[in-house]
């Protein structure tokens, strides 16, 4: 079945697939040059041809795959969850904490990274309130580490109302 193979197996196929298809598109449209050349000319011609598509194909096949990252793997600490990244989360996934959003939930993504979650209780200017408010959800938060592509869109990721 063609979803039984390996996907760098079925991308190579399908490249091969396409490009001799593009051959035999432009193969199409271009007229022959004189109508009666010698048969081992045109011998010549097709093995050269052939060779030059095999050896397209080899490169194609034996390519080494890409091995981008494709998926954060603590996406589900970004807010789609009950547990909150205090690192990488942006500002306003703490609106589902009530009494977080907007003064302590804006302190607790200004001042990061955070090593530990008990780093949040050491953000300067951080009144006893806002204390008892962050503890009362603690056992909500993780501090992964940062990542360049979450840290940046903390405070703002651009989406308003």
């Amino acid at each position: 079945f063609f979803f039984s193979h390996r996907p760098t197996t079925i991308i190579s196929t399908m490249k091969l697939a396409i490009f001799a298809a593009l051959v035999s598109f432009a193969a199409a449209f271009v007229a022959p040059q004189n109508a009666q050349r010698a048969s081992v000319e045109l011998a010549a011609e097709r093995r050269e041809f052939l060779s030059s598509i095999g050896a397209a194909a080899g490169m194609a096949a034996f390519a080494p795959a890409a091995n981008a990252i494709r998926d954060y793997d603590n996406v589900k600490y970004l807010g789609g969850g009950q547990v909150v990244d205090i690192n990488n989360a942006n500002v306003r996934v703490y609106l589902k904490m009530p009494g977080l959003y907007p003064s302590v939930a804006g302190k607790i993504a200004s001042n990061g990274p955070y090593k530990s979650v008990g780093d949040v209780y050491n953000i300067p200017g951080l009144s006893g309130a806002e204390k008892d408010m962050i503890k009362k959800y603690e056992s909500r938060f993780t501090a992964q580490p940062p990542s360049a592509d979450y840290v940046i869109d903390r405070i703002n990721n651009g989406l308003y109302r």
